[in-house]
């Protein structure tokens, strides 16, 4: 015995297996063949197995996997609706069933999944009462996600999205980027799906899983680093060591120590969890608690019940606190990470009921089974609402006077980001990874090319919605899909006021819309040095020359020096989002951010292009 565990951890702690070839990597040869096969094979292999799970047709670009006895077209209840990147199984895909989630989005593995598989989860599954996206705090799974949910309501479907940020390992962070989403999240998919499954609204399924988000903390240990499908296991641990604190995707914790007994280990992470100086879960002496025990992947269940024994004493003893569940298993696991985490949720008697509720979902300790249908038949993808009878946009012959000037508009602003494009390159590789010139230049080429073929510039609302699926198709990172939220959510402001023309004050809500939604989803405000310090003082200055009552054309130029002088400030500001948070305040100084420059450029030639029409 090593570190109080049975001689299979103390084999991956000996580095033992190094000796052959690591497990992922054997199956694969043996079984997968081909490294981009595994996500789809595991989907074929889940649904055989359990009858009540079901892929959507056009698998396997469409990695969603469904309860089979749901059709959005008739689905009365909320829908519960998760995801993310594969290789924490049984997470997400082995959660979907009665009572628990009604569909999960697969990514490749640790890899948040593409927007337009999250879109078509939603369309299979939601209907009239509306739909609930549960999303684990990482950006790329909270960018995705939010252009989906934003795409989808601008088809006309009710979504509401809550994100679970559970990881107590690391110190309250500065900037955005939050705590971590961690095995947490299956608690409060199993409340969530409970309260659907009661029949609650929309708003009041949300409230419950955000109630239970914020009730719930989670700390992992790590005895190995986990095998990428086709890859060598890195050796970041040496002999003897241990890693605290680390996420589900094999980045490093937040610390590496020596092995210690499993029942000093367990303290700590304990302590750690419930710590009164981070105050990340509002739990104090006499509350009563759930406690869940995940392996995270190589783990055998008899340790994972050796840890939950040390566990409940200690919760029981040091901390005064009531264990009234303990759920012990394999639910969000890292592939075939050597290690557990430990997750605490203060409970009160109506979690313990949606947690005790009858669900079917496969991997819930208390999940039933259902009869084998006699055939797989695909469910098939629904079709977007916003396009209506496979209608296909293209340009018109003749543009109106308003479809002119929106065509002078578009046109004045993607050349300026073209002309940019090398300044922009110069400024990010000081403050960033120096592709914020190519990467605009990308998305401003392709709406140049678009417009020639498929803007309808008559219709105001629905161009605006083109020119985020223009974005999407070409511009990479994080940019890409920020921009795709910013002209989604200008579309569906537009939309709802296109039957009694668009005027001046619709573009002002069309602007405030699309900043609300990029600050949604992307977690920046003003003075976090992005494009919004450059599109926030525009769009307060637009509102207030209109309400004013000065010329339009004149309050839009007003607001576009406010863009330009708002960039500008960003050389003040101390990063809070993306990469340039990483760079010290010195060097920060000597630039303006990049995306504030590009956003006040393409805002200003925007504007002084529609002056010149008039």
């Amino acid at each position: 015995m090593i570190c109080g565990f049975s001689r299979s951890i103390s084999c991956c702690i000996c580095r033992c297996y190094t000796k052959c070839i690591p497990l992922p990597v054997l199956t694969q040869l043996l079984i997968f063949g081909h490294v981009l096969d595994v996500v789809t094979e595991f989907i074929e292999g889940l649904v055989e197995t359990y009858p009540g799970l079901q892929y959507l047709d056009g698998f396997p670009e469409v990695k969603v996997v469904l309860r089979a006895d749901v059709s959005g077209a008739t689905y009365d209840k909320v829908a519960v609706v998760s995801g993310g990147g594969s290789g924490h199984e049984p997470a997400h895909a082995g959660f979907v069933g009665e009572g628990m989630l009604t569909a999960a989005i697969c990514g490749d593995v640790f890899a948040s999944p593409p927007i337009d598989s999250i879109l078509a989860g939603i369309r299979a599954v939601t209907g009239p009462s509306g739909c609930l996206l549960i999303v684990k705090n990482y950006t790329g799974d909270r960018l995705n996600f939010g252009l989906a949910a934003e795409q989808a309501k601008s088809e006309g479907y009710k979504v509401e999205m809550v994100i679970v940020g559970d990881d107590c390992a690391l110190p309250p962070p500065r900037g955005i980027a939050g705590r971590r989403g961690l095995a947490g999240t299956i608690l409060v998919h199993k409340i969530a799906g409970a309260a659907a499954a009661s029949g609650l609204s929309l708003e009041e399924v949300a409230a419950e899983a955000k109630r239970a988000s914020d009730m719930v903390g989670t700390m992992g240990v790590a005895l190995s680093v986990c095998t990428l499908p086709g890859q060598v296991t890195p050796d970041r641990l040496g002999p003897g060591k241990m890693e605290l604190g680390l996420g589900i995707h094999g980045e490093p914790g937040a610390a590496v120590a020596d092995l210690q007994p499993v029942d000093i280990v367990v303290s700590h992470v304990l302590n750690q969890i419930l710590s009164t100086e981070t105050n990340y879960v509002p739990i104090t002496r006499g509350n009563r608690v759930v406690l869940m025990i995940n392996g995270l992947g190589a783990t055998p269940l008899m340790e994972l019940m050796i840890a939950a024994g040390k566990a409940v004493p200690r919760l029981q003893l040091e901390h005064g606190l009531a264990v009234d569940r303990v759920y012990t298993g394999s639910f969000m696991t890292s592939l075939d990470m050597a290690g557990f985490s430990i997750t605490v949720m203060k409970a009160d008697q109506a979690i313990l009921n949606r947690l005790d509720a009858p669900t079917k979902a496969p991997n819930w300790p208390v999940a039933a089974d259902g009869n084998h249908p006699p055939a797989k038949i695909p469910v098939p993808v629904p079709r977007s609402r916003s396009k209506k009878n496979d209608e296909i946009l293209s340009r018109p012959e003749q543009l109106s006077p308003l479809g002119h000037i929106l065509e002078v508009a578009i046109e004045a602003a993607a050349t300026a980001i073209i002309n940019l494009r090398d300044n922009l390159n110069e400024w990010d590789s000081i403050v960033g990874d120096g592709d914020c010139g190519s990467t605009m230049s990308k998305g401003a080429s392709a709406i140049l090319e678009d417009m020639k073929k498929c803007y309808p510039l008559n219709d105001p609302a629905e161009t605006v919605g083109e020119i985020g699926s223009s974005i999407r198709k070409v511009m990479g990172g994080t940019s890409g899909v920020i921009y795709d939220i910013f002209f989604k959510a200008a579309y569906a402001q537009l939309k709802a006021n296109s039957n009694s023309g668009i005027t001046a004050l619709h573009w002002a809500g069309a602007l405030e819309a699309a900043i609300a939604a990029v600050s949604k989803y992307g977690g920046a405000k003003a003075g976090y040095r992005t494009l919004l310090d450059a599109l926030i003082p525009a769009s307060s200055v637009l509102k207030e020359k209109l309400a004013s009552g000065e010329d339009p054309v004149e309050a839009f130029v007003s607001s576009a020096e406010a863009a330009v002088a708002g960039a500008e400030s960003t050389k003040n500001m101390q990063a809070q989002a993306g990469r340039s948070s990483y760079v010290s305040a010195e060097i920060l100084a000597s630039v303006a951010d990049p995306g504030a420059m590009a956003a006040a450029s393409w805002y200003r030639a925007a504007v002084l292009a529609v002056k010149e029409c008039k």
